[in-house]
């Protein structure tokens, strides 16, 4: 096996593991806020279980482009080593924590010094040829989607059998053991900072293309977060099931992500941007179909079938949409690029959390699914109106695609 190939499988098998681990506890952090906090009343019940998801979102949405712009120069190996030990470390404080608070605390820090996701596109970047980008990032958005279907569904058998702090402490365990694999990656040279001179643009980041992705990225993964400040409640009170139930509903959508991401990525190949918005329009219509149906569905059988259909629909979306940053970038950017579409996706994430901590104050937990089918719908409007609006601009989609040599 030569040095690419097994660098890019490792690294797979890293992502799956840690994300897994990761998202052991991403459904259950407002069931622990809430046993944390006690009889502190609803509402700030609610803006607790906002924050343990919005404090980390904007901590990585703020420093992610940092460490990616440090990996550009150091190497992403080193910052794939370090985003590893922060999980670990912030996982075994969140499992000895006890206030609501405090445990907010920690995952703001967690999400400040992780950037895990962006440091492995860039070193995957690093690997690929310029031809598979997107089957390159595809697989690697199905390992996430892989650790997302076993985390959720194993997290909640820990919880049932032994407790939120064993769920942690396991976590810990998994990156720290990633940690440790990694250290077998081979290491990608960094990326000296090219010399400016005067009327040079070879290696200026294309901004009306770049700055029309990031906004798409935002826009579609605000919809798929929203339902994270109330999934858990919903399952549970709504449609009476048992916690292993929540992580296993939580994880079904990975299932479908995980085996559609590399064909869409390999479609995607293939195809010139403006026909690729075009196809994530039509996805995002999709998505905003498939979510009316969750919000009508009344019992956990149908709910699961919806989030199997809507798990196919999203490995046409984010996992694409940083190809198409990839392939317009200069080779010694890819990392500050990719930390800038994964703060979009932080920053969507972050404004998918709110609304979602709002449509369970505003309509309820009944009603709550009704709101992610209209932010779809208002994705797939913007995404129309950037496509529509640059169609007649040829240079929006003429930045020369990078040589990954």
């Amino acid at each position: 096996m030569n040095a690419n190939a097994f660098a890019l499988r490792l690294l797979i098998v890293i992502q799956l593991l840690s994300m897994g681990a990761m998202e052991m506890s991403g459904p259950f952090w407002p069931l622990q806020i809430q046993a944390l906090a006690g009889d502190i009343g609803s509402n700030l019940t609610a803006v607790l279980s906002s924050a343990v998801y919005a404090g980390p979102m904007v901590a990585a949405m703020l420093l992610t482009p940092f460490w990616g712009r440090l990996g550009d120069r150091t190497g992403h190996k080193p910052m794939i080593l370090r985003a590893l030990l922060a999980l670990a470390l912030c996982q075994g404080l969140a499992a000895i924590i006890s206030n609501a608070w405090g445990l907010v605390a920690i995952r703001i820090a967690q999400g400040a010094l992780a950037g895990f996701l962006a440091a492995a596109q860039a070193y995957a970047l690093h690997w690929c040829d310029a031809t598979s980008r997107g089957r390159t990032l595809a697989h690697l958005q199905s390992a996430t989607a892989v650790g997302s279907l076993l985390g959720p569904a194993l997290g909640g058998w820990l919880i049932d059998s032994s407790g939120f702090a064993l769920l942690c402490f396991s976590a810990t365990g998994i990156c720290l053991a990633c940690a440790l694999a990694a250290l077998w990656l081979p290491a990608d040279p960094p990326h000296h900072r090219p010399s400016k001179q005067p009327g040079s643009k070879a290696e200026a980041l294309p901004k009306r293309w770049l700055g029309g992705i990031l906004l798409v990225i935002v826009l579609i993964q605000a919809a798929k977060i929203m339902p994270q400040p109330f999934y858990a409640l919903y399952v549970s009170q709504v449609l009476a099931a048992p916690s292993w139930l929540i992580g296993a509903t939580y994880g079904a959508s990975a299932l479908t992500l995980a085996l559609s991401a590399p064909l869409w990525g390999r479609l995607f190949d293939r195809l010139q941007p403006a026909r690729t918005l075009r196809v994530i329009e039509l996805v995002a219509w999709l998505c905003a179909a498939t979510l009316a149906a969750t919000a009508l569905v009344g019992e956990w059988p149908a709910f699961l079938a919806t989030r199997l259909i809507w798990g196919a629909w999203q490995g046409a979306l984010l996992p694409v949409a940083y190809m198409l940053i990839a392939s317009t970038v200069s080779h010694q950017q890819q990392g500050f690029a990719m930390g800038l579409g994964n703060s979009a996706a932080k920053a969507g994430a972050l404004l998918g959390t709110v609304l979602g901590g709002a449509a369970m104050a505003i309509a309820g937990l009944h009603h709550a699914f009704w709101f992610v089918a209209l932010a779809y719908l208002g994705a797939a409007l913007f995404i129309g109106i950037i496509r529509r609006s640059h169609n007649a601009s040829p240079s929006f989609f003429s930045a020369t695609p990078s040589n990954n040599t």
